[in-house]
């Protein structure tokens, strides 16, 4: 009876629209529409369904709809229905991506599409455009404090640099993934200066109060997200004489979902997105899209609504387009954002793996794998029709979020544990190289977390100050390892720029009074092209790094088993340094690689029976497909050398043993 409704819903609502829209040639959105209208309406109904305007905005969403399938350019309709056909060609091995600065990889947006000749030589074939949108000179939090949704920041460049960028990439096959903010806005931006001006339509697009009542009843239970530069949720705002909810930074206002305007015109802006050229929307703090008193505002059923009710609304208009959550929590959580449905994900098809890439540092930091083959025992299984960011470093702080129930079960005390962590990579703990910060630190709590990029995480700063080429040849083992779980994990692996080539910490921040006071911008570094020119010197640090990288790469594309299809068995082995794991062939389980890691200083061996009957190395040799070496088995034990890893086959590509 509900399917009726919504059917008679939509029929009134095809019968109203405007003349202009009846002249378009709609038949593919029609049809799209007709698809995902129930779902679009019972979402839409179960949000907001208690309102006595809930068919008139329900008619202006479609409305909305149809004009930005109007505005979509052809050649991109045409990569929908091409995408449509072939459903899960996100899944491939053949995607490898990098994340960058615009105006710190090249300067601006006509910057980087001269420099994508860099990627292509590097073999990265997805790029993320970090936010690029109009934000404030100072108070931006590097581009997520957004004061205008449909315009570019003029330090990155103009709509039509964005025009030119994104076709230049689709010459190359390059995907562009950009930002949507869906979770706040600057307080610059015009719906907050409206409601500072007293406006109460744009107040309602915020969460407003004019004491502290209700802002104490949510603080009860929400936590401080940078409780050391923004401690609480609340900021009273003197223009306006009241308390505004300000998760993040007392400039970045978040929006109230419970209002369906606001849902509109976010769904409005991320198919704007989508028609200038984004193969990939990056959401960016889904988890806080709901605030709920009594909850931590954080992974309420209603976010998954809303976030499922964006996805139907984009099947209609962007079928091609794909969603990324940024949802950076516990494990048993990040899961959910690929959404309910038992195989197709019905929020975001993308998300980060920030337990995976939080254990990878715990096994630098340890030399052994126990906590990260146990933690990731622990991560639930995905959906067949979604895969994982797998990243070694982000713009993003590392956060330690790991289960307590697991830290113990590897033997540590978790306070502790994180303690030695975060002492580990900012050189606090003796015998450590790393030049990390703490981030975050909450002093009621002891809480930190880490910032710093991956070179000087892993030691190479301290090694190349030192001239200590034993240090160097160990941090560079680290980076390629480290690069090569990501790669053959299972997902898209996402390279941050700079890392290429071992790029060290960026201490200039410290000059800039708007950034001193956030140590992430230590790893938000602005590239020496002169130095990054070394990766064509042989025997430089860049250029082992480089090609070390751009091998990989070329490996994992031509490597079937590293398609995504939840093709991956983790192995428990007997020597903890090691960390092991199966990777099949999608229709040829028999084609597998066995990639091997050892986190230790130290050689270690991996016995062959640990590997059970799963039919590996018959012969008693092995190939490993980045070296085109043979390490050999002796006495039924395979050596694995100091910091270095195996993808290992039972023979040569296109060679029968």
């Amino acid at each position: 009876m509900y399917e009726q409704i919504s059917h008679a819903l939509l029929n009134d609502i095809l019968d109203e629209f405007h003349p202009d829209l009846g002249r378009e040639d709609l038949r593919h959105f029609y049809t799209r529409l007709g698809a995902n209208f129930y779902a679009i309406h019972s979402l839409f109904g179960h949000l907001y369904g208690h309102r006595d305007d809930f068919k008139q905005q329900i008619v202006h969403l479609t409305e909305r709809l149809a004009r930005a399938y109007i505005d979509r350019p052809e050649e991109l309709k045409q990569r929908d229905m091409a995408r449509e056909k072939d459903h899960n060609w996100f899944l491939s091995q053949e995607w490898v991506g990098m994340a960058l600065y615009s105006n710190g990889f090249a300067d601006d947006l006509p910057g980087l599409t001269e420099r994508l000749t860099y990627l292509t030589e590097l073999g990265v074939n997805l790029v993320h455009v970090m936010p690029i949108l109009k934000c404030p000179q100072k108070a931006s939090d590097g581009g997520y404090a957004v004061s205008d949704f449909r315009d570019i920041d003029p330090r990155a460049g103009t709509l039509d640099d964005l025009a030119v960028l994104a076709d230049s990439m689709r010459k190359r096959d390059i995907l562009l993934t950009l930002d949507v903010v869906v979770n706040h806005t600057s307080n610059e931006h015009p719906w907050a200066q409206r409601a500072c001006a007293g406006d109460k339509a744009y107040q309602d697009f915020y969460y407003v109060f004019p004491n502290r009542d209700v802002p104490d009843m949510f603080e009860e239970t929400m936590p401080e997200i940078f409780p050391e530069t923004a401690p609480g949720n609340f900021t009273w705002d003197e223009a306006m004489q009241r308390w505004v909810m300000t998760v993040f930074n007392n400039y970045q206002w978040d929006l109230n979902y419970t209002n369906p305007a606001v849902f509109i015109e976010m769904v409005d802006i991320i198919l704007f997105w989508a028609n200038q050229g984004a193969d990939i929307v990056r959401l960016d703090a889904v988890a806080f899209l709901w605030k709920q008193i009594g909850t931590t505002c954080q992974n309420n059923r209603e976010a998954h609504l809303i976030l499922q009710l964006m996805k139907d609304c984009c099947q209609v208009v962007a079928p091609g387009v794909l969603f990324i959550a940024e949802a950076i929590v516990a494990p048993l959580e990040i899961i959910k954002y690929f959404g309910e449905d038992a195989v197709i994900a019905k929020e975001c098809e993308i998300a980060y793996n920030a337990t995976f890439m939080a254990l990878l540092w715990d096994a630098v930091a340890t030399k052994n794998a126990k906590l990260l083959t146990q933690g990731l025992k622990s991560l639930p299984g995905k959906l067949d029709r979604a895969t994982w960011l797998n990243y070694v470093r982000c713009h993003d702080d590392i956060g330690l979020g790991f289960d307590d129930a697991d830290i113990r079960t590897c033997g540590y005390e978790p306070y502790a544990h994180r303690r030695f962590l975060v002492d580990w990579f900012t050189g606090n703990y003796e015998g450590s190289p790393g030049r990390g910060r703490p981030f975050g630190v909450n002093a009621k709590t002891g809480d930190a977390r880490i910032s710093g990029a991956l070179a000087s995480l892993v030691g190479l700063e301290v090694a190349l100050e030192h001239g200590d080429t034993k240090g160097i040849d160990i941090a560079i083992e680290q980076i390629l390892t480290l690069h090569a779980m990501i790669m053959s994990f299972g997902g898209i692996p996402l390279i941050w720029y700079g890392d290429e080539v071992g790029t060290l910490n960026d201490n200039t921040f410290l000059n800039d009074e708007a950034k001193a006071g956030d140590t992430r911008w230590v790893h938000r570094p602005h590239i020496d092209w002169l130095r990054n020119d070394r990766r064509r010197q042989r025997g430089t640090v860049e250029q082992r790094i480089f090609d070390g990288l751009k091998r990989l790469i070329a490996v994992r594309k031509t490597t079937a088993a590293f398609a995504d299809f939840n093709n991956r068995q983790l192995i428990d082995v007997a020597n903890p340094h090691l960390f092991v794991f199966l990777r099949t062939h999608p229709q040829v389980p028999s084609d597998a690689v066995l990639i091997v890691a050892n986190f230790n200083d130290a050689p270690q061996y991996l016995d062959i029976n640990d590997l059970g009957n799963r039919g590996l190395f018959r012969h008693g040799q092995t190939y490993d497909l980045v070296t085109g070496e043979w390490p050999s088995i002796f006495n039924g034990r395979l050596v694995i050398p100091p910091f270095r890893f195996y993808w290992l086959t039972d023979q040569r590509p296109g060679l029968a043993l």
